[in-house]
């Protein structure tokens, strides 16, 4: 059997080495972007939990708003009654 000429070999051996520098970029590219996807993840679960801060907060509000209004509506109402009394 005939001896391969030496610049197939070279060619072979640069084929080779391109083949591992693919295969480590592909690693390097599947780490990067598994590590993106964590901070997204992440990023949405704060988000999430500030959303639910938020609504729950306004509905706090809403109620605060609402006894206020009654306190108010009472408040005028005992001072009619006082007003009306016979002292």
């Amino acid at each position: 059997m005939k001896t391969p000429p030496e610049s197939f070999l070279l060619f072979k051996e640069e084929l080779r080495k391109a083949q591992l520098e693919k295969e480590r970029l592909k690693q390097q590219y599947e780490e990067k972007l598994s590590d993106v996807n964590r901070e997204l993840y992440r990023l949405k679960e704060q988000i999430q939990s500030q959303q639910d801060m938020m609504r729950t907060t306004l509905e706090y509000a809403s109620v605060l708003e609402q006894r206020l209004s009654e306190f108010k509506e009472e408040v005028a109402h005992v001072t009619t009654q006082r007003k009306n009394s016979v002292y």
